[in-house]
Order: C-alpha cells, then sequence, then structure tokens
C-alpha cells in the first residue's frame, strides 16, 4: 500500500510560476513510477509527467513540454513538478499517483492511466489571465 500526498497547488498570474510536491509512504516497491496528471474543470483526468525510480528518466506530454519539469526532491520519497510559463489552461486538479512499476511506452494514454493504483488527493492550481 502506498499513500500520496500533493501541496503546493496555489493562485498565480499567466505567465507565473508554482512548485507542486509528491510525498510518498507507505512500502515502496524496488521500481516505481510517479506520474503527475492534471484535470481541467469539466474535462477527464490527464497524465501530463511522468519518472522512473530506477533511471529517473523523465517523460512529458506535448502540452507541458518545455515548461513543466519533474523530478526527485531533496526529502526522501519526494517528486516534484516544476510548473512555469503558466497558462490558464493549466487551471486545474493536480493529482500524483503510482502503481506502475515504469513510465511504459503508453504511459499517457487512457490504458496505461489503469496502472496507476494509488493516487493522492489533488492539489488546487487556478491561473488567472
Amino acid at each position: 500500500q502506498l499513500q500520496l500526498v500533493e501541496s503546493g497547488g496555489g493562485v498565480v498570474q499567466a505567465g507565473g510560476s508554482l512548485r507542486l510536491s509528491c510525498q510518498i509512504s507507505g512500502s515502496t516497491p524496488d521500481y516505481y513510477a510517479i506520474a503527475w496528471f492534471h484535470q481541467a474543470p469539466g474535462k477527464e483526468r490527464e497524465a501530463i509527467s511522468c519518472i522512473n525510480s530506477n533511471d529517473d528518466n523523465t517523460f512529458y506530454t506535448d502540452i507541458v513540454k518545455g515548461r513543466f519539469t519533474i523530478s526527485r526532491g531533496n526529502a526522501k520519497n519526494t517528486v516534484v513538478l516544476q510548473m512555469n510559463s503558466l497558462k490558464p489552461e493549466d487551471t486545474g486538479t493536480y493529482y500524483c499517483a503510482a502503481g506502475s512499476a515504469f513510465c511504459f511506452p503508453d504511459w499517457a494514454t487512457v490504458r496505461g492511466r489503469a496502472r496507476y493504483d494509488y493516487w493522492g488527493q489533488g492539489t488546487q492550481v487556478t491561473v488567472s489571465s
């Protein structure tokens, strides 16, 4: 069992930055991926970034590539999502998730999402124009 807690959300103007954290606790397996998802108001939850625990390879969807950076935090079992150049369309709830051993090639698809069994409660981000 894993427990995930997100933090760092808030209100920011367009062009600004936020830093989200995902704290992972519980019985962590030898290999696990952490993915971040974004759910805009009234829309489906979508994967935006993923990081492997074994090699720290990182992956991004085109929507956030070049603006967001996923990394291991300084604190143990923490994953950080640095969000820069924020846009109003980035508004929504951000979730971190675990349950997949790796960021498989389909990590960002609906099928890939099914591998994630553990979810945080989400943190709200609002980007004003």
